[in-house]
C-alpha cells in the first residue's frame, strides 16, 4: 500500500482521467472494479445527467470512485450539491483555484485532488487544503498548461515543492511510464488517453479509430489564446492553426470553435470537423481493449520492469 492507494482506498495507484464525453459511468465503474480509481467526467454533463451517472456508477461498483469537476463549470454550485448529497467519496478539480470548494468538500469527508501544470500552483493547492496534487505535463490530451512543461520535467519540481501525495499525468499509458513517474517522485499516476480507447469508454467508435490511426506528430497544442487544448490534427485543427497564424483574436477563435465542437467530434464521431482531444501517447495505441485488461497489462509490465531494475520496497503498492 502506498500513499495514493491508502488515500483513496484502492488497490493500484492508477487514476482514470475524467475526460469530457469519454468518461461516463461505464468507464468509471470498470476502472474502479479493476482496482484503480474511476472518475466521471462532469465537464460535459448537465447536473441532472451527472446525477444519473453517479447513481449508475454506484449500482455497478462497490469500490471507491470520483467525479472530475472543471471549476469554470457554469453550474458548479449545483454540481457540488449533488456530489455531497450522493456522498461521492472523491473529487478531482481542475481549471481554476481549489480554494473555495476544497474546505466545503472536505468537511463532508470527501477526498479532494487538484490538477496543476506547474510547481507554483501545486504549492498553492497544498495551502488550499487539497489531499493530493495531479501534476500534468503538456503531453496530455485535452485542456493543458500554457508553460508546455513535459511530465518528466514537471514531476521532480513539484515533488520538491509539496509534501502531500503527488499524482503524475500526461503521456502515461504503460507500466514502464508509470514506474518512471514514480521514480521521479510521483506516488501514483493518472491515465486518460489509454482509457479513451477502452471498450467501456463512451467515446464514439470513429474517434477511437482516429486515435488508433494516429502516429507521432499527429496531435497539436492549440487555442492558447483561450484555454490550451491538445487535439488530433484533423480539418478543424488545421482551421485553428491557420486562424492562429493569421493572428485571429480571442473572439474570432471562440466563433470558430462554436458550440458543441467537442461533443460533435468525440461523442458523435465527426472526425473531420469535430474537436478530438487526445494525448501524444496515443501514437502507441493499436487496439481497443477492456479496462480490466488495460490495467492488468500496466500492472504486469510495472512489476516486470521493477524487478528487472532491482528496485526496492518503496515501489511496492500491493
Amino acid at each position: 500500500m502506498n500513499k495514493i492507494t491508502k488515500l483513496f482506498g484502492i488497490k493500484y495507484p492508477i487514476i482514470q482521467g475524467g475526460m469530457i464525453w469519454c468518461s461516463g459511468w461505464e468507464l468509471a465503474s470498470a476502472v474502479s472494479n479493476a482496482g484503480g480509481l474511476g472518475l466521471i467526467g462532469s465537464g460535459s454533463m448537465h447536473p441532472e445527467i451527472l446525477l444519473e451517472h453517479i447513481k449508475k456508477t454506484k449500482a455497478n461498483t462497490d469500490q471507491p470512485f470520483g467525479v472530475n469537476i472543471p471549476l469554470i463549470y457554469p453550474e458548479i454550485e449545483e454540481v457540488i450539491k449533488i456530489i455531497i448529497d450522493q456522498k461521492v467519496p472523491v473529487v478531482f478539480t481542475s481549471a481554476g483555484s481549489p480554494k473555495k470548494f476544497t474546505p466545503i468538500l472536505k468537511q463532508k469527508g470527501i477526498k479532494v485532488a487538484h490538477v496543476v501544470s506547474n510547481s507554483f500552483f501545486a504549492k498553492k493547492s497544498e495551502i488550499a487544503g487539497v489531499d493530493a496534487v495531479v501534476a500534468e505535463g503538456f503531453e496530455a490530451g485535452g485542456h493543458n498548461g500554457r508553460e508546455e512543461t513535459t511530465t518528466m520535467a514537471l514531476i521532480p519540481n513539484v515533488r520538491k515543492k509539496i509534501s502531500i501525495p503527488l499524482i503524475a499525468a500526461g503521456g502515461i499509458a504503460s507500466g514502464k511510464s508509470m514506474l518512471a513517474a514514480m521514480a521521479l517522485g510521483a506516488d501514483g499516476v493518472q491515465i486518460g488517453s489509454r482509457f479513451v480507447v477502452s471498450e467501456e469508454s463512451s467515446a464514439h467508435q470513429n474517434f477511437k479509430q482516429a486515435i488508433l490511426n494516429a502516429n507521432e506528430g499527429h496531435t497539436s497544442l492549440l487555442l492558447k489564446k483561450l484555454i490550451p487544448v491538445r487535439l488530433i490534427n484533423n480539418d478543424f485543427a488545421e482551421q485553428v492553426k491557420e486562424a492562429e497564424n493569421e493572428g485571429s483574436t480571442k473572439e474570432e477563435l471562440i466563433e470558430l470553435l462554436g458550440k458543441n465542437r467537442a461533443k460533435s467530434g468525440m461523442f458523435e464521431g465527426n472526425v473531420l470537423q469535430g474537436e478530438l482531444e487526445i494525448g501524444q501517447v496515443s501514437a502507441q495505441f493499436r487496439e481497443i481493449l477492456p479496462v480490466k485488461e488495460i490495467i492488468a497489462n500496466i500492472i504486469q509490465e510495472y512489476r516486470i520492469e521493477k524487478q528487472a531494475i532491482g528496485l526496492n520496497d518503496k515501489y511496492n503498492f500491493v
